[in-house]
């Protein structure tokens, strides 16, 4: 498989999570404004989900822009990727369901933990294939975003049977952290192209 056939894969699959997730919302009964405040949970927590989702799309993007090559190792971390987001349609029903209760939202970070660690995964087997000089090594560094969102993750998740608004907190912290795409691929890229 080629670099595009894995970008376009993984950005169909994402597009059909994202779907899957807005079929969750089901409208009101009511046609006043008014109905709409009991989905309140419902609708936070999709922008939540919906913002993850583009987080890893756009980063996913910016990744693969400094990719030169990709092998079975990287296909199948492609692939465990894809798992986990794949799980946020569920966990975000079930969180927006239950009004952030401590159970749904500690599931809500082990699938945002499990995704983490996979999207970490995937950058260990693109660094297997490309040399320790090229544009991807240089541009992905030490990761401290993707350490510290890990460790952050484990927190919340621990977090959420004693402050489940608290765990939010850091997952709603985590989002900001990654909202804009990592210019360190963008900077390296420029710079070899001079």
């Amino acid at each position: 498989m080629t670099r595009g056939r894995l970008e376009a894969f993984s950005d169909g699959v994402i597009a059909i999570i994202i779907t899957i997730m807005v079929l969750e919302l089901r409208p009101p009964a009511g046609t006043h404004f008014a109905d709409l405040q009991p989905l309140a949970p419902k609708i936070l927590t999709y922008l939540l989900s919906f913002a993850f989702l583009a987080i890893y799309w756009n980063n996913h993007h910016h990744l693969f822009h400094a990719v030169q090559q990709v092998n079975g190792l990287v296909l199948w971390a492609n692939v465990h990727l894809l798992f986990w987001l794949s799980l946020t349609p569920f966990v975000t029903a079930w969180m927006g369901e239950h009004h952030a209760a401590p159970a749904p939202v500690a599931a809500y970070g082990i699938v945002l933990l499990g995704a983490a660690i996979a999207y970490f995964l995937l950058t260990r087997a693109l660094l297997a294939v490309h040399r320790r000089d090229s544009a991807l090594a240089v541009a992905l560094g030490r990761d401290w975003k993707g350490k510290v969102s890990v460790v952050a993750y484990i927190v919340a998740i621990a977090l959420a049977f004693a402050d489940r608004w608290a765990a939010i907190a850091i997952y709603v912290a985590i989002a900001l952290v990654w909202w804009v795409p990592d210019k360190r691929i963008e900077r390296t890229l420029e710079k070899r192209q001079r």
